[in-house]
């Protein structure tokens, strides 16, 4: 199974990509958690993405997709796996169609959280204080959320032409919101 996971930030796509890997038994890849790792490792991708993370822009998309590209071609990617933070933009996706046809396969489906935009802020600024991340500020949150109407809710309509879109309702308990994403993808035939 090859999927996207998309929604604005603070939907709970991270909670819920773990979930949906381990139940289809592929990797949950999350660029958010790749760039903050190399953040806090210092490394040369970590000091750049830090930059454009801070700022609340997103990371240019040549390394984020160079990034992806080498996470995909790892052994265990191999059976599918599910992406969290990518693609962002149209020339995302297309980068990620070359990625994903070079290796004989297509995308399954993407799926996208719909939650409430008070909601979001709310969710943010509690993991801010709950994880101690630095890159939640209110500021910072606003920022992005700019940023996802603008470029990456295009994707929603662009997903939805392909006839791979999966809307999911992301508001209530985890659980909740898990089994909806469950029932929607277990009807969907791997490619």
């Amino acid at each position: 199974m090859r999927l996207i996971l998309m929604g604005p930030p603070g939907a709970g796509k991270g909670t819920q990509a773990t979930k949906v890997a381990d139940h289809f038994g592929i990797p949950a890849i999350s660029t958010g958690d790749i760039f903050r790792a190399n953040v806090s490792q210092g490394t040369e991708l970590g000091i750049k993405a830090k930059h454009y993370m801070d700022a609340g822009e997103y990371v240019p998309d040549e390394v984020t997709n160079l990034m992806v590209r080498n996470r995909i071609d790892e052994p265990d990617a191999a059976p599918g796996f599910l992406l969290d933070g990518y693609p962002r933009t149209t020339a995302q996706v297309e980068e990620l169609d070359g990625m994903i046809s070079f290796t004989g396969h297509k995308l399954d489906a993407a799926v996208v959280l719909t939650v409430d935009a008070d909601e979001l802020v709310a969710r943010l600024l509690q993991r801010a204080q709950t994880e101690g991340r630095a890159d939640d500020t209110e500021d910072v949150i606003r920022r992005r959320q700019e940023l996802y109407t603008k470029e990456t809710e295009p994707l929603i309509e662009l997903y939805r032409s392909r006839g791979v879109l999966v809307e999911v309702d992301g508001m209530g308990e985890v659980d909740e919101v898990t089994e909806r994403v469950f029932a929607a993808l277990d009807i969907i035939p791997e490619s």
